[in-house]
């Protein structure tokens, strides 16, 4: 008897639990955390400040910190119970892409609940993720339950551009709140991916580097009637293009060959590595965990040049979003001055180095164990990130990332549509698992 009534018990707390997530989810949402980048974006401040009341009703001395006026970003060091082991950290981020309420079904920063979902610009990425953490948080302090290492928290700034205000800010000038860590969880991993009948949660160990770069190409400026056989926009066009046609080769690292080797196992299945392409489109959703971190890749995302019709410019830029795989920096940019050609020069707007997690440590092994205790039909496998994180800040600091976003998700839901898309929205069902998830992962630290 006293089982059964212990296990109600703790029901009845999974149950608020979800409920609060649910709660902070919707609340974080009605923060309007929009940016558009280079500077121009919404205050995090007032999140910040929500957030930082959340914790401080746990029990927990927040320290808000501003990059300039209005970024902020909120940080916590929680103590363990054994001040010898290692600490833990669990950051992301409270910034937003823009929406476009036009498009949407609801108000994108309404935080509205219908169809058993919350609703709003954030719901994916990664105020749903915040407000687990939260709600996990609370519940743990509320019964007394610590780590056994420090447990640190970021909440951060700026991730949805390069990180200056936020992730980068805080390694470097409030290094103090992460020593002593060396592994952490965020965004992007631990969502279900529905295939054959069966539930793949990819877990994320590494993603790709970055290099945003401004490519100038310079010319003689004069009529827009007279030979130009020096055009700048001509030569930038002609570079673009080359870019943008380019076939990158596939390039088979260790962390996608685990997630490949991990995919046939939990299908059971073959896939064919000399035809990557293929097997993808054939795999269809979990192909989608592999068809973009199998090569380079060079998006051409904005042409700037002139100011008349009837005048040629003397410069013209371009800026190109680059994304190499771990170890393929040289190659990557190698391609791109061939690419190039001799008249156009390149500069680097963004570079960060691909930071990488180990799939067989016991962290690895302890989030999918956490998975399969709430979901014993969970086949947890590795895989590498095609965007990028706030993991890359840390990774400066010795600290290695893993994806872990825990959502039990529906068949019919495209997660990764929601990243970014319209009509983002987080099911009620799938925040309260990924509290529990969470909960039983952190008894681990």
């Amino acid at each position: 008897m006293r089982e059964t009534t212990d296990e109600g018990a703790r029901d009845l707390q999974d149950e608020a639990t979800g409920v609060d997530a649910a709660a902070i989810c919707a609340d974080l949402i009605r923060f309007d955390t929009v940016n558009r980048g280079e500077g121009v974006a919404h205050p995090e401040r007032p999140a910040a400040e929500h957030v930082a009341a959340l914790l401080d009703e746990a029990g927990v001395a927040a320290t808000i910190v501003e990059s300039a006026p209005g970024r902020a970003s909120v940080l916590a060091r929680i103590p363990g119970s054994d001040p010898a082991h290692p600490a833990f950290l669990v950051h992301g981020h409270l910034d937003v892409v823009p929406a476009d309420p036009s498009e949407w079904s609801v108000p994108p920063f309404s935080g509205e609940v219908r169809d058993g979902c919350v609703w709003g610009r954030g719901a994916v990425d990664m105020k749903g993720t915040l407000a687990m953490t939260l709600a996990t948080v609370r519940r743990r302090l509320r019964e007394g339950r610590r780590t056994r290492g420090d447990l640190v928290l970021a909440f951060l700034a700026d991730e949805e551009c390069t990180g200056d205000h936020g992730s980068r800010y805080v390694a470097r000038e409030h290094p103090e709140f992460f020593a002593g860590c060396t592994e952490a969880i965020s965004e992007s991993g631990g969502f279900s991916v529905h295939a054959g009948g069966r539930r793949v949660y990819p877990i994320a160990t590494g993603e790709r580097g970055t290099t945003w770069m401004r490519l100038t190409a310079r010319g003689t400026a004069g009529h827009g009637s007279k030979p130009a056989p020096d055009n700048a926009v001509a030569e930038i066009a002609h570079a673009v293009s080359r870019i943008a046609s380019y076939e990158w080769p596939v390039r088979l690292t260790p962390g996608v060959h685990a997630l490949l080797d991990g995919l046939a196992d939990a299908l059971d299945t073959t896939i064919d590595h000399d035809r990557l392409d293929a097997e993808a489109r054939r795999l269809g959703g979990v192909g989608q965990l592999f068809s973009g971190t199998i090569r380079n890749s060079a998006n051409p995302t904005r042409l700037d040049a002139g100011y008349k019709i009837n005048v040629v410019p003397g410069v013209a830029t371009a800026q190109v979003d680059g994304r190499y795989l771990p170890g393929t920096g040289e190659e990557f940019l190698a391609t791109i001055d061939r690419l190039l050609g001799p008249r156009v020069t390149r500069e680097f707007l963004n570079y960060e180095e691909a930071p990488a997690a180990d799939p067989a440590g016991g962290t690895f092994a302890a989030l999918g164990a956490a998975l399969r205790a709430e979901d014993p039909a969970a086949r947890p496998v590795p895989y590498v990130m095609a965007g990028g994180t706030d993991a890359k800040s840390f990774h400066r600091l010795g600290i290695a990332s893993f994806g872990f976003a825990p959502l039990l998700l529906g068949p019919d839901l495209d997660y990764f549509g929601m990243f970014h898309g319209v009509d983002e929205r987080v099911p009620l069902e799938g925040l309260a698992f990924g509290t529990r998830v969470l909960d039983r992962f952190l008894d681990t630290r």
